[in-house]
């Protein structure tokens, strides 16, 4: 099972820099192990504002509580809280093993909620919106889709900018009928694709 977390760090006030730094590299290492072990499978950075340390990760475990081991051996939860979604298949999901090419563009995170009482419009549109996101995955532009709940999704995207990123999303059969939020992602130094070579 795939979960997206939410690490958010608090340096305790006072903390000396060769603490931070310490912890800091025992954390890249331990990332990289995880990664090798298949249970660390992307790291992402959120929009910051000032002061704040926060993470997004997509972790795969076979349950809650293993998923909570591999958290809590991590050497930066000393000072971090998580925040864990479970991510359940969608039928639209083009999968890990997507054979598109990647573009050389910037990724998204985007959650999909219906806006309101689920309608009659947006179900009979379920079969457009399954043609129109193969053909984004085709393009490279819809990397993976969750289900977080029912009706509730969460997708992986790449598009050159948020204005091209707002075109594709209009372009969805479904998208009347729906309230997005678009979450910029910018790189992580740990995140293991970084380290795999691009197709």
């Amino acid at each position: 099972m795939e979960y997206l977390v939410t690490m958010t760090t608090h340096v305790s006030q006072g903390t000396p820099a060769e603490a931070v730094d310490d912890i800091r590299a025992r954390e890249a290492a331990h990332s990289r192990r995880l990664a090798e072990a298949g249970l660390l499978l992307r790291l992402w950075r959120p929009p910051l504002g000032p002061g704040e340390w926060r993470t997004l990760g997509l972790f795969a475990a076979p349950d809650a509580e293993r998923l909570e081991e591999v958290l809590a051996a991590m050497p930066l939860r000393v000072w971090r809280s998580d925040e864990v979604t479970p991510l359940a298949p969608h039928p639209n999901d083009p999968g890990p093993a997507s054979t598109a090419t990647p573009l050389p563009a910037k990724e998204f995170l985007v959650a999909f909620a219906p806006d309101g009482p689920v309608s009659q419009e947006l179900a009979d549109a379920a079969a457009a919106e399954a043609a129109r996101a193969a053909e984004l995955a085709e393009d490279g532009h819809l990397v993976r889709l969750w289900q977080v709940s029912p009706g509730r999704a969460l997708g992986l995207w790449r598009a050159r900018d948020p204005a091209e990123m707002r075109t594709l999303l209009g372009s969805l059969p479904q998208a009347p009928w729906l309230t997005t939020t678009t979450t910029p992602l910018s790189e992580h130094p740990n995140d293991p694709a970084l380290s795999r070579p691009r197709g």
